[in-house]
C-alpha cells in the first residue's frame, strides 16, 4: 500500500513539475494566439505593442508580429501571422514606409475581414530621409532592399510623435470597443503624461550639453535630432544593412575628428562590428543608442519598455555630448 502511495506521489510530482515548466515557458514567450472575450490587437513592431498594451490594459490581447531579438527590417509575415491579422479586431502598423510588407498583405486579405486597420504615424509630419552617403549609394545603383522611400520612418524616437501614435491607437481601441472607452481614455492620459515628462527631460538636459554631434550605426535618430537640436552622422543609411563605402568611412572619421566626438553609438539588434571598427580607427569608444525597434530577450526579462529605454538613451547621449 505504501509503495502504491509513493508511486502516486511520484506521478503527481512529475505532473506538477511538467505544469510548472510549461507555465514558465509560456511566460517567456510573446503572445501569439487570439483570445476570445478580449479585443485582439496585432501590432507590427515593438513600440506599437508597448503603447497598445498600456492603453488597452486588461481589455486587450496584444500580439506583436516581430519576435523579440529580431530586427524588423529583416522580417516578413508568415501564414500564421496573416491569419492572426485577418481575424483580429485591430491591426496597428507604423506606416511612413517602415513596413514594406504591409501594402501587399492588406491587399491580399479577404474582403470580408472585419479587422480595423490603424496607421500609427497618421498626423505626424515626416522628414526627408537620406544623407550624403545614401545619395552616393543611389547614384551607384546600390539602393538597399528595404528602401523606405523618400521619408525617414523612425518617427517613434521623438516623444512628441510617440504621443501622437498612442493617440491614434487609443482612438482605434475606442472605436473597436466603445464599452471600455473610459478605461482607454484614462490609460492613454497616463501614458501621454509620461511621454510629455520624457520630452521635457530630453529638452532640459540636452539643452545644457556643450556638443550636439552624434555618430550612429544607422540613420534612425532624425526626429530625435530635429526635436532637440542634435546633428546625427550615420555609418549606414535608413536601413541597418545599407553598407557604407570607403569614402563614407573616411568622411565619418573626419566628422569624428572635426567635432571632437568621443563615442560611436551602436544598437543591440544589429552587428556592432562596423561601429567598433570605426571607433578603433578613430581612437574613440562605443556606447549603445537604441532605436527601440525591438527588445532583446534580456530586456524583456528585465521589464524594460519604450520609456525606460528612451531614458537610457538620454543618459548615454549626455555621456557622449559632455
Amino acid at each position: 500500500m505504501s509503495r502504491s502511495l509513493n508511486k502516486k506521489r511520484n506521478v503527481g510530482s512529475i505532473v506538477l513539475l511538467l505544469m510548472l515548466v510549461m507555465a514558465l515557458t509560456a511566460c517567456g514567450q510573446s503572445k501569439s494566439a487570439l483570445v476570445s472575450g478580449k479585443v485582439n490587437v496585432v501590432t507590427s513592431f515593438y513600440p506599437l505593442y508597448d503603447f497598445t498594451s498600456k492603453i488597452g490594459g486588461s481589455h486587450v490581447n496584444v500580439i506583436n508580429l516581430v519576435p523579440s531579438g529580431v530586427e524588423p527590417h529583416d522580417w516578413s509575415p508568415k501564414s500564421r501571422d496573416i491569419q492572426n491579422l485577418t481575424n483580429a479586431e485591430v491591426f496597428a502598423y507604423l506606416g511612413a514606409g517602415f513596413e514594406g510588407w504591409v501594402g501587399h498583405t492588406l491587399d491580399s486579405m479577404k474582403k470580408d475581414a472585419k479587422v480595423q486597420v490603424v496607421e500609427a504615424s497618421r498626423g505626424i509630419t515626416l522628414i526627408p530621409g537620406g544623407d550624403e552617403h545614401e545619395a552616393d549609394h543611389d547614384k551607384k545603383g546600390k539602393k538597399d532592399d528595404h528602401d523606405h522611400g523618400s521619408n525617414d520612418p523612425h518617427v517613434w524616437l521623438s516623444p512628441v510623435n510617440a504621443k501622437q501614435m498612442a493617440l491614434n491607437i487609443k482612438e482605434a481601441l475606442v472605436k473597436a470597443d466603445a464599452a471600455h472607452k473610459a478605461d482607454y481614455e484614462a490609460n492613454y492620459k497616463q501614458l501621454a503624461d509620461k511621454l510629455d515628462a520624457l520630452n521635457n527631460q530630453y529638452k532640459t538636459q540636452l539643452a545644457s550639453t556643450s556638443k550636439k554631434e552624434i555618430v550612429v550605426t544607422h540613420q534612425s535618430f532624425g526626429y530625435l535630432a530635429k526635436d532637440f537640436g542634435l546633428t546625427q552622422k550615420a555609418i549606414m543609411g535608413l536601413s541597418p544593412d545599407a553598407e557604407p563605402t570607403s569614402k563614407d568611412m573616411k568622411n565619418i572619421l573626419q566628422f569624428v575628428k572635426d567635432n571632437g566626438v568621443k563615442y560611436i553609438f551602436f544598437e543591440e539588434l544589429v552587428s556592432d562590428k562596423m561601429a567598433k571598427t570605426l571607433a578603433k580607427d578613430a581612437g574613440v569608444e562605443t556606447l549603445v543608442l537604441s532605436p527601440i525597434e525591438g527588445l532583446t530577450e534580456e530586456q524583456l526579462s528585465k521589464g524594460e519598455d519604450y520609456i525606460s529605454l528612451m531614458e537610457k538613451n538620454l543618459n548615454n547621449l549626455l555621456k557622449a555630448l559632455k
